[in-house]
């Protein structure tokens, strides 16, 4: 139905601008984004059966919500997967391994830069770019210390690498996943953009670099060590992506079975850690990060044995980005369902085509949040050729980068350096990011060329 000026619809349009304007000034109001655009999915699908039972339909809209919430759930476990893998890693210490080396080395400061920025730019196809970003300010704020110019600087930067290298890997961000699940890109496709996002990461911190601050950072010695078990969880990772991969590609499942199959790989692993555990404290508990766990020790003596447990990896997920999804995708659908996106299809892409359309959702969604604005363009499902579509997925990953709400990763690291890196020091740097998001356009169009 075309409902955008039934009074309804038009009510459903201002409580979503209403609960995003909380969303972006969550910083200032302390406000979690994901609790005003839950409340704006539930009263607008309110609104939809209202208008459509006014219409004299009671049926499509309890269709029309299953279906977003079919499409929610398949991303939710997905990720609800990808982050516990991450959180095991964490837990076993292989990221606080690679922390302690990088700070303990005693690189200068603008060898640092490089370094955490190409770590943050290979590992977020794999650990996802919110993942990455958050664990590369952990290390850009201990080895910056009180240089806030630099913190600010390498964070700007690790924001920038870790969007850009999500963009060329379905796993990277929750746009290219979304892409992907929805079948318009196969999973090798993905990697045509990757020398665009290449410039754009280069382009960006090239010109961060003449700023930085010259010098070392102060040294700080850090000891971590491994526990057992986690190399093979990393190893089980990579299974578990392959797994998701395979059934996708060869047996037409949703990605999300594998992910799932690798969780339960996952959970059998850590059984046996804790079995090994139980089998090795009758000899006496003691501090030893071999058994899977941790004693606690005062004055000599064992207090407490803390066991491993997968549900705490589960229960570190980042739930309020998880729930954000529901309440972005349920109210995009919603928007839908009135005819909106219609609308928008037929104003963008049947009126301004495809090429200028892709580029302004890079823009919009530096302002909106790139999450909302892919969903609505595969909501609208406009038919593009294959050049198109990788066109609109570097400019959703990427484009967010222009501004420090502009994507997951930002608002992570905004969180992680509290009043260093700050939507105002971003936005002083938003042109150079221009610049980088430019040139890998330009890029993907001369490398790309025979996908259009």
């Amino acid at each position: 139905m075309n409902l955008t000026t039934h009074w309804a619809g038009l009510l459903a349009v201002a409580l979503f601008i209403g609960a995003y304007v909380l969303v972006i000034l969550e910083e200032n109001i302390h406000l979690r984004k994901s609790k005003p655009v839950i409340v704006a999915a539930g009263f607008i699908w309110m609104l939809v059966a209202i208008a459509y039972a006014m219409n004299g339909d009671t049926s499509s809209a309890e269709e029309l919500v299953r279906h977003n919430l079919l499409e929610f759930a398949e991303l939710f476990l997905f990720l609800l997967a990808a982050m516990t893998f991450i959180n095991t890693m964490e837990e076993r210490g292989v990221f606080d391994v690679l922390r302690a080396w990088l700070v303990s080395q005693g690189f200068s400061l603008r060898k640092i830069f490089w370094i955490t920025g190409s770590i943050a730019f290979l590992m977020s196809p794999v650990a996802d770019n919110l993942a990455t970003a958050l664990l590369m300010a952990a290390v850009i704020i201990s080895v910056g210390g009180s240089n806030h110019r630099f913190v600010a600087l390498a964070s700007i930067n690790i924001v920038v690498a870790a969007n850009a290298g999500g963009a060329f890997s379905p796993f990277g961000d929750i746009t290219t996943l979304m892409v992907w699940q929805k079948g318009y890109i196969p999973f090798s496709g993905f990697f045509a953009l990757l020398v665009p996002s290449i410039v754009n990461w280069l382009v960006t911190a090239g010109i961060l670099s003449f700023a930085l601050p010259s010098g070392k950072p102060d040294p700080v010695q850090e000891e971590a060590h491994l526990k057992h078990g986690a190399w093979m969880v990393v190893v089980l990772f990579i299974v578990t992506i392959a797994m998701a991969v395979s059934v996708h590609n060869y047996l037409h499942l949703p990605p999300v079975m594998g992910m799932m199959t690798g969780l339960g790989f996952l959970k059998l692993f850590g059984y046996y850690l804790k079995r090994r555990q139980h089998e090795s404290v009758p000899q006496g508990p003691r501090e030893d990060s071999a058994l899977g766990s941790e004693a606690i020790h005062t004055g000599g003596n064992v207090n407490t044995v803390v066991p491993y447990d997968i549900y705490a990896s589960l229960q570190k997920a980042e739930w309020d980005t998880l729930m954000f999804f529901y309440g972005v995708i349920l109210s995009v659908g919603g928007l839908g369902a009135f005819g909106y996106l219609a609308l928008g299809s037929e104003l963008l892409y049947n009126g301004l085509g495809p090429t200028t359309s892709n580029i302004l959702v890079g823009l919009i969604s530096a302002v909106v949040d790139n999450i909302p604005v892919m969903f609505a363009v595969l909501a609208m499902a406009p038919d593009m050729s294959q050049g198109q579509w990788l066109l609109v997925t570097l400019t959703a990953g990427v484009g967010g980068s222009m501004l420090s709400i502009g994507s997951a990763a930002g608002v992570a690291v905004m969180g992680q350096a509290r009043g260093i890196y700050t939507f105002f020091v971003h936005l002083k740097w938003t042109w150079a990011i221009a610049l980088g998001y430019v040139a890998s356009i330009a890029v993907h169009f001369w490398i790309n060329s025979a996908a259009f």
